[in-house]
């Protein structure tokens, strides 16, 4: 038996409409309690999934508002469960007072999550689709709209299952020549195991393969703003964010920290961090915004660099350009176009490949970036949308699966027994099962689930 969950499940913020949600043993008891339909019958005697017209009951009995309420009755539900929603205007006041109806029936408030974790428990989603319900919600780009959507329309987990269920028939076809030897079933060949790991090696590799651009898409790609100071790295960030997020002034070194905000460009989001000035100093505080500005730049995709056009490459320059260049992508942004140029680009092309005339005060040159960005990190339009690898744990699942697999094809060919070999397969499918949830520890789904927003 399950207790009853509400949760307001739209923005805690005046709208157009508003939504109170409810899953649990009661749920249907508790929102017929509060809602009082226009027919006269209640509704708990109504018709699963009918939108019915009447009035929300506030704590007191009162009618707050006219309303739309629905009821889904287990399982034919999101969660699994019996389920009511009631769908009002969007007032703050009037969601809560009806939020504090249901809680007065026995309904208790919704964790963040709850509504999708309980849709996992039943079996209503795997745990890949489970994921794509909070990266729907978190989608900035089509990409990642499109991303989520295939993903919790089940892509991914069926693309995993086809590499699960050609190991499991193997260690099947084992066991029944072991366990049934006077059957006529074909014996179990070194061959036979041999094909079946070749094919879910290949297949998981290309999984794996899918990772970076997955993560790309709906996480964002770290990038940061690197140059020497007073180079215009703070007055590009607020001219690529739309507003003033950094502070800006003539005085080398008035960025001591790193300053970090998300943005657009091309198609892509990226993870922007705006850096101290990469420069030796003896100022203590400016000093340790140095080191953080390496260790952001240690840990980026894209490294901008920034060079003021218009005055010559100093020392300092030189440095931020070396310090740069380990990066694994770097676009060269040459700033303040809008002033005469006093640099050499076709150096600067040479050594960096991509070279991009910006001026942060104008605009000028940020579609330039937007395409170079864009061709740097490919979103791939709808090709592969719903079965990339988009999170850290499934990239981890994946590749002990992988590591599992080879490991056995390593023991077969060096003679191992196959009861030895299959023993890595057993792994493999093991790590394939918390991949999609099939097995996996509860403080792993719980902290899975943390991330969700409440009413989801």
């Amino acid at each position: 038996m399950s207790d009853t969950i509400a949760a307001i499940a739209t923005a805690p913020a005046p709208g157009a409409i508003g939504i109170l949600r409810l899953s649990g043993d009661g749920a249907i008891a508790a929102a017929s309690a509060v809602f009082r339909p226009a027919s006269g019958l209640p509704l708990a005697e109504q018709q699963d999934r009918r939108l019915i017209y009447g009035a929300l009951l506030g704590p007191d009995g009162s009618v707050i508002d006219q309303a739309l309420a629905t009821i889904s009755r287990a399982p034919h539900s999101y969660t699994g469960e019996d389920t009511a929603e009631v769908q009002c205007h969007g007032s703050p006041m009037v969601l809560s007072l009806g939020l504090e109806s249901l809680f007065r029936q026995g309904a208790r408030q919704a964790l963040p999550g709850e509504f999708t974790k309980r849709a996992f428990l039943h079996g209503r989603l795997d745990l890949t689709q489970a994921e794509a319900v909070a990266d729907l919600v978190d989608a900035e780009t089509p990409a990642a709209v499109r991303q989520a959507a295939g993903q919790l329309s089940g892509v991914l987990g069926r693309r995993v299952r086809a590499v699960y269920d050609g190991l499991v028939d193997v260690l099947a076809h084992f066991h029944a020549v072991l366990d049934y030897p006077d059957e006529e079933i074909d014996p179990f060949r070194s061959e036979t195991i041999g094909g079946a790991l070749d094919r879910a090696r290949e297949a998981l590799e290309g999984l794996l393969a899918t990772y970076d651009r997955g993560r790309y898409i709906c996480g964002g790609v770290p990038c940061v703003l690197a140059g020497r100071p007073n180079a215009g790295k703070s007055s590009l960030l607020n001219a690529l964010v739309g507003y003033e997020r950094a502070i800006v002034t003539d005085v080398p070194g008035t960025t001591r920290d790193t300053v970090e905000e998300r943005c657009r460009l091309g198609g892509v989001v990226l993870r922007l961090i705006d850096t101290a000035g990469l420069r030796e100093t003896e100022d203590t505080v400016e000093r340790l915004g140095v080191e953080r500005s390496r260790c952001a730049l240690a840990a980026a995709e894209l490294a901008l660099l920034v060079l003021d056009g218009s005055a010559p490459l100093t020392v300092e320059d030189e440095q931020a350009m070396e310090q740069a260049a380990a990066a694994p992508r770097v676009i060269c942004l040459v700033n303040k176009s809008d002033l005469p140029l006093a640099v050499d680009l076709e150096r600067l092309k040479r050594r960096f490949g991509r070279v991009c005339v910006v001026s942060a005060a104008t605009g000028e040159g940020l579609d330039r970036l937007a395409g170079q960005v864009a061709e740097l990190f490919p979103t791939g339009g709808d090709q592969g949308a719903g079965e990339l690898l988009t999170n850290a744990r499934q990239a981890a699942a994946a590749r002990r699966a992988l590591e599992s697999v080879e490991r056995a094809q390593t023991a077969l060919a060096a003679g191992v027994t196959a009861d030895a070999v299959l023993t890595d397969v057993e792994q493999g499918l093991s790590a394939l099962g918390e991949l999609t949830g099939a097995s996996i520890r509860e403080d792993v789904t719980a902290r899975i689930f943390e991330r969700f927003c409440v009413g989801k």
